[in-house]
């Protein structure tokens, strides 16, 4: 029997969202991040079927959820739920136009981030080492996943970021939304021979073990290439990245931390320590 005088608060519920999400370390991460900030949560893994996001949102809203991470393939579905009425947007995710954060307020609205650019330019930056500053940058796809780092890639000052797509027509499209100089379109097989300083994999090849279609003259011996997907072994994009003379190569991990570091503070006003948190993944 329960005792009636218990007062302690319940776990606040968190949960990602997406399709396929069995793969899915955020449940693990958000356990470290809650155990070194004293936070009490419970953390799951809930997958959707295409058609039934938003219905899904409701559902966990209705039983106390707190907030959720948005993955595949409904990030763009989560930033049209935050433009209805009462909901809100952030700055980034504005601009953005995905949202992968979903904060559950008080009042029965809903609050939209986008982490994902601040996961991978902290990660490629202070984690890796590669300074974004007049660097030339191919991103390889123009999903949701894409969106939400171009803006914070600009804010970098990079020489250029070319954004390239299997349909050009949506590379163009997304480098038409940010109207920035900086940013270039093309299709897959029109990058340029004269190669890029970095490489990121944007596309959803890697979860299908896929290679996104792009040249080897992208690639030359400084080129640093970066896949946002992550895998217990080298996903085949890094692999076929080292076969032919990348300098150097590493999967999303390291996003996936620190943007899950953000959406924790997001949630709970609290910083964990990320680096301490991809050290123990990587172990595991």
């Amino acid at each position: 029997m329960s005792d009636l005088f218990d007062f302690k608060p319940k776990p606040k519920n968190f949960a990602v969202m997406g399709n396929p999400v069995d793969h899915s370390k955020s449940p693990t991460i958000h356990s470290f991040f809650a155990q070194q900030c004293g936070v009490d949560l419970e953390y799951g893994r809930i997958q959707v079927d295409v058609g039934g996001f938003e219905q899904a949102v409701s559902h966990f809203q209705a039983h106390d959820g707190a907030g959720l991470n948005i993955t595949v393939p409904f990030k763009v579905e989560a930033w049209q739920l935050c433009q209805k009425t009462n909901n809100q947007l952030s700055k980034r995710a504005q601009l953005a136009q995905s949202v992968n954060t979903l904060k559950f307020e008080r009042d029965g609205s809903i609050f939209g981030d986008n982490t994902d650019g601040f996961g991978m330019i902290h990660d490629i930056q202070h984690n890796i080492g590669c300074i974004l500053r007049n660097q030339k940058v191919l991103i390889v796809g123009a999903g949701g996943a894409v969106r939400g780092v171009l803006g914070p890639l600009i804010e970098c000052q990079p020489q250029s970021v070319t954004i390239a797509n299997r349909t050009p027509s949506k590379a163009h499209e997304l480098a038409e939304q940010f109207a920035n100089p900086l940013i270039l379109a093309t299709g897959l097989e029109k990058t340029d021979p004269e190669g890029y300083d970095l490489i990121v994999n944007g596309s959803s090849a890697s979860l299908h073990n896929a290679l996104p279609g792009i040249d080897v003259s992208c690639i030359r011996s400084s080129t640093l290439v970066y896949d946002m997907m992550y895998a217990s072994q080298p996903t085949l994009f890094m692999k076929w990245a080292l076969s032919h003379g990348a300098a150097g190569v590493f999967d999303g991990l390291g996003m996936l931390v620190e943007q899950a570091a953000e959406s924790f503070f997001i949630w709970h006003n609290k910083r964990p320590d990320s680096c301490s948190v991809i050290e123990a993944l990587k172990k595991l």
